[in-house]
């Protein structure tokens, strides 16, 4: 953990999970605002991303470019974004004492590219000690759909797809069942959201989840 729930001074860092059209996107800004609210406004990044170099990183890990490109070079460039990341926002951030809210962290490189792209779980857990030290979110909220309800989800906003959408129905199952079975592993960090429900219901649950972690922790 990042030792933001138990270390005196240090911030918390939330992480937000979940397969194409679960709802994350649509409901960053309500988790912001809520933090916020109490006092806890927190600095808002993604990954792959956060940085000048790591938003370089994600044009070749998204766009056309990256056709072709391995598992292996797709899971190091992850890596090479995250250690960017970590050393120029995340890490300080928590240091400040101030919140890291960050859309996916190394529980989609589990999801992805170990349960999606089938790299064998110990190489991302080599990687994640390397490059992240005791570093891992206090709070993980993963925001659940079905595959099928999700994709359709993820069409309705038009656009053009990027090279994970692009991938067939079998590999979003398998980065679904990933999720779960992490959650199911860790349920100190992880709390799933049931993203199905209405928008006010969802926004009903994630206030549920925050509202501990908000009380519990002094404000900064």
């Amino acid at each position: 953990m990042s030792g933001g729930h138990g270390a005196p001074g240090r911030g918390l860092f939330i992480t937000v999970e979940g397969i194409e059209g679960a709802g994350k996107s649509t409901n960053l800004p309500f988790i912001r605002q809520a933090l916020a609210t109490a006092g806890r406004a927190p600095v808002v990044t993604r990954e792959p991303g956060g940085t000048p170099l790591g938003e370089g990183i994600r044009r070749l890990l998204l766009e056309g470019q990256g056709e072709g490109m391995t598992p292996a070079s797709e899971l190091l460039l992850m890596f090479a974004a995250r250690a960017e990341h970590l050393a120029r926002v995340i890490e300080p951030a928590l240091s400040r004492g101030q919140w890291v809210l960050c859309d996916r962290f190394t529980d989609a490189t589990y999801a992805y590219q170990g349960g999606g792209r089938g790299i064998e779980r110990r190489h991302i857990t080599a990687l994640e000690a390397f490059v992240q030290g005791p570093t891992r979110p206090d709070l993980v909220l993963l925001f659940d759909i079905p595959v099928k309800l999700g994709l359709q989800r993820a069409r309705q906003r038009g656009g053009d797809p990027d090279r994970f959408e692009q991938q067939e129905l079998a590999f979003f199952e398998r980065v679904r069942d990933t999720y779960l079975r992490l959650a199911n592993e860790q349920p100190e960090r992880y709390r799933v959201i049931d993203a199905q429900q209405s928008l006010p219901a969802v926004q009903a649950q994630l206030q549920r989840i925050l509202d501990p972690y908000l009380k519990d922790t002094p404000r900064t």
